[in-house]
């Protein structure tokens, strides 16, 4: 094997490995979109009861959604999280004698609330059912992890390429990973499209703002990675194929 291609695959292995890796985390995490709002210091009883319907397993877009705007809230792929008072009262104590301590607590989408459909007006079911935000919402879920599994098989493919001695099986790889690419950078898209959308339908309240989070960008910093990985891995086994085949003409003649 060329130096020359040995290099390169070395290098798409790297990419490949940091790529993976910056997708197995932007999974994982929650701080896909951050909101920033005013600390929620006193414990009213609305305060309290918009706490326990976000905790409510049967607690609706709209109904998680106001809570996110309102108390710092984070999304994921896979959970929401807000940030409360530790020390919460039924009433409002009388003064505020030191600075209260904040805990964040989270709640998981189950299954069902991930292929749940998404309604033309959050929270009313009378409204019909919007169908784009339905289905950005599904893909932005789903297409991470197909994502992760064609790097994976892309992986065990590079790998009996090694075993093998040759670069040639190395084109599925890299196939493999620039469909990666294309699925990381379409769950990216369905995510932001999708946060828009939302936002259209539910306006931020006043003093509120939101932000792409760090788990977000890893999903975007991954795709670019796969993309050249692939480049590498096709451009070094059909380089390599290609000369294979000049050589063995020559002996042959």
């Amino acid at each position: 094997m060329d130096n020359r291609f040995a290099t390169a695959f070395v290098i798409a292995c790297v990419l490949s490995l940091i790529s993976t890796i910056y997708m197995a985390a932007s999974i994982g995490t929650d701080f896909w979109y951050e909101y920033r709002s005013p600390v929620q210091e006193n414990s009213s009883d609305l305060n309290k009861s918009i706490w326990n319907d976000f905790a409510s397993d049967e607690a609706d877009e709209k109904t998680y959604s106001d809570a996110l705007f309102r108390y710092n809230g984070t999304v994921g792929l896979w959970r929401r999280c807000i940030t409360i008072p530790q020390n919460t009262y039924w009433y409002s104590p009388p003064e505020r004698t030191e600075s209260f301590d904040m805990v964040t607590k989270c709640m998981s989408f189950t299954l069902n609330e991930q292929f749940m459909e998404k309604f033309v007006e959050p929270g009313n079911h009378n409204s019909g059912i919007d169908l784009l935000r339905t289905y950005l919402w599904r893909c932005q879920f789903l297409l991470p992890f197909v994502s992760l599994g064609l790097m994976c098989f892309g992986a065990l493919i590079g790998l009996s390429a090694c075993i093998c001695r040759s670069l040639y099986p190395t084109i599925a790889t890299g196939i493999l990973h620039l469909l990666a690419g294309l699925c990381t950078l379409g769950s990216v898209s369905c995510y932001v499209a999708g946060i828009e959308l939302l936002h259209q339908k539910l306006e931020l309240p006043e003093n509120v703002s939101g932000e792409f989070g760090w788990s977000f960008c890893l999903a975007c910093v991954s795709a670019p990675l796969q993309f050249m990985a692939s480049a590498l891995f096709i451009w070094a086994a059909h380089t390599n194929r290609k000369e294979y085949t000049l050589m063995k003409a020559y002996r042959v003649a």
